[in-house]
């Protein structure tokens, strides 16, 4: 019985998923599908390499004290819209 085949991953895919890939809370096959897209794509590793720098940023400067609570729901408010429009442009091809 043979594997079934890796399907490629693509922009928006990736743009979904990166902080999964990130904080490493991706399965390896998903992982490599994310590494295989980012080596041909310079777009999406400008974001990657972006995305690096922001998260080790944010970590460097919230390090003292935790973010306010208005401050994170805003923030999981915008992550929830941002993957709703993203998954919604994805349906309609």
């Amino acid at each position: 019985m043979s594997a079934e085949p890796v399907r490629p991953t693509d922009c928006s895919e990736f743009r979904l998923r990166v902080y999964e890939y990130i904080d490493a809370e991706m399965e390896e096959v998903d992982c490599g599908r994310i590494r295989a897209h980012l080596a041909e794509c310079g777009t999406c590793m400008s974001e990657y390499e972006r995305d690096l720098v922001l998260k080790a940023l944010v970590r460097r400067s919230c390090a003292c004290e935790p973010a306010p609570t208005t401050l994170r729901m805003q923030i999981l408010a915008r992550i929830t819209t941002v993957t709703v429009e993203v998954r919604s442009e994805d349906s309609r091809g």
